[in-house]
């Protein structure tokens, strides 16, 4: 599966926001660096990605690491401010943070109202079950009469689901931990998520198996997003990540967090 994904990654093309036109605001940029400090909102609870350790409440991550390197290039403070996949969109319209660096999926619906960077990451679609679901051995076995898949409210997979199956039930939960205790409760048979979270079922939960797609099902590219407008901002960063992918930073930071198999080229 690990060969699969750095091959699908090593052929996805950079892929930019929409092409559309924003007005231009404030000078975000300057304000950064006038203030010096970065902020970035991030999910706390995204492993591999942004994740704050419940003993230690320390965060790690590539996109944290991600972050540190940014705010290093800017020469500023950076601080971190707890948001969601929920809160996304508002988070960063309201100006809550100047930017969100935690993989977040370009979808069509997200480009109306954020501007997106180039992708990091790219990641399919998998499923997690229990080891005792017998009637989930296969990805076949998924959108069938019978099956329930859940997944989170405001996440990707949401729409992607919703327009992916025809015979299975899909049931929509207010967090992530939801969907997992729906699965493990019995109560739902799968519920859809991406690489790195599926990484943490396996490497914490003794309940959860993985049920890969035999091919390729659905590509996510992930990226940082900010507001729309704000182009020397926008610049500046697309140049810091550029930079990143070309001195092998990224893939530094990819590797420390176990994401190699789905870094953007």
């Amino acid at each position: 599966m690990i060969f699969r994904l750095m091959r699908i990654a090593a052929m996805v093309c950079l892929v930019a926001s929409a092409p559309l036109t924003f007005a231009a605001g404030p000078d975000r940029l300057g304000r950064i660096e006038a203030a010096k400090q970065l902020r970035v909102c991030i999910w706390p609870d995204y492993y591999g990605i942004s994740f704050r350790n419940p003993k230690t409440q320390l965060l790690a991550g590539i996109d944290i690491d991600n972050a540190r390197e940014v705010a290093k290039d800017l020469g500023v403070e950076l601080q971190f401010i707890d948001s969601s996949f929920a809160k996304l969109i508002e988070d960063v319209t309201a100006d809550r943070c100047d930017i969100a660096m935690f993989a977040i999926g370009i979808t069509p619906q997200r480009q109306e109202k954020l501007r997106f960077t180039q992708p990091h990451l790219v990641s399919d679609i998998f499923a997690i079950t229990t080891k005792s679901n017998r009637r989930i051995q296969s990805w076949a076995d998924i959108d069938q009469a019978g099956a329930v898949v859940v997944v989170a409210k405001g996440t990707l997979h949401e729409p992607v689901m919703k327009a992916k199956l025809k015979a299975a039930e899909l049931r929509v939960v207010d967090t992530p931990a939801a969907r997992e205790q729906e699965v493990q409760s019995g109560r739902a048979d799968v519920f859809m998520t991406d690489y790195p979270f599926s990484r943490r079922m396996l490497d914490n939960s003794d309940w959860a198996r993985l049920v890969p797609p035999p091919e390729t099902y659905h590509l996510t590219p992930y990226a940082w997003a900010m507001q729309p407008g704000h182009d020397r901002f926008h610049a500046r960063i697309e140049k810091i990540l550029a930079d990143m992918k070309r001195d092998g930073r990224l893939l530094a930071n990819a590797k420390k967090n176990g994401l190699e198999p789905i870094v953007a080229k």
